[in-house]
């Protein structure tokens, strides 16, 4: 867990950042918008060679332009994202390629790993006159070692969607979901799910583990810093789902699964 919605998935040799956002502030300018209360989990100038980056959508706590230019800059890696942010990130940072593709569409990165972009409930935007003009996705991540669902933001909505992905990419090892963001309920309910919701988009795809991100590194909403990881130790308790199975985690966390349900600082 590097922070909020980044993290670095390390699977059958290869290397993927999901949304790298190393930046001291969540916003398009440096001297204003929510700024970091928690360190990288891992420095930049420690991260192995990195083969992909997976961009889930172009808000600026997701998609960090100065972050992406250093990585470009050091790796050279392929970049995945759905339709339109391809132009999002030629507008600041032409130099960088982007491969875009659109819901239920998938990508081969060679060597047994394939990345499939999964519908979320959510939107895009980088300032007030390009709402939606870039799509939006979650991520499906087939290894050879297993198969990673990250669901980028999202809602929770008839909870269809994750169903459907129960169905189309059977099975599902380990779901990566968010948990922070959530209030107040009225606004944030059809963009970002709460805790409850998380703890049930792992129950409709069938995922064995999951992880919970994008809480207690940028204050973007109104719930206290600590609120979505004790929401969700409640919500396991109450749904008598043993806690070790959903871990909300902090950067600089590690979990693997060769022991599973264990995680280690």
């Amino acid at each position: 867990m590097v922070g909020h919605a980044t993290v670095l998935i390390q699977a059958a040799g290869r290397n993927l950042l999901v949304d790298p956002v190393w930046s001291e502030r969540a916003s398009p300018v440096s001297w204003a918008g929510p700024r970091r209360v928690t360190q990288p989990g891992i420095a930049f100038e420690k991260l192995p060679p990195i083969d992909a980056v997976l961009l889930t959508h172009n808000h600026y706590d997701h998609l960090d332009i100065h972050s992406l230019q250093r990585l470009w800059d050091q790796h050279r890696h392929r970049i995945v994202a759905p339709l339109g942010n391809d132009t999002v990130v030629a507008r600041k940072a032409p130099g960088i390629k982007v491969e875009t593709r659109d819901w239920g569409e998938m990508i081969d990165l060679g060597s047994g790993l394939i990345v499939w972009l999964h519908p979320a409930n959510h939107w895009s935007a980088r300032g007030t006159g390009d709402r939606r003009h870039a799509l939006w996705c979650g991520f499906v991540v087939e290894t050879r070692a297993g198969r990673v669902y990250v669901a980028g933001d999202t809602g929770y909505g008839n909870g269809q969607i994750f169903r459907d992905l129960a169905t189309r990419h059977p099975p599902i090892d380990l779901a990566i979901l968010p948990i922070g963001a959530y209030e107040p309920r009225w606004f944030m309910k059809n963009q970002h799910v709460d805790p409850s919701e998380a703890v049930q988009i792992m129950l409709d795809c069938h995922a064995p583990q999951a992880l919970g991100v994008h809480w207690g590194t940028f204050s973007l909403t109104d719930e206290s810093r600590m609120a979505p990881k004790e929401a969700l130790q409640r919500e396991l308790a109450r749904r008598q789902v043993p806690e070790a199975s959903f871990i909300a985690l902090e950067p600089g966390d590690i979990w693997s699964a060769s022991n599973s349900g264990e995680q280690n600082s």
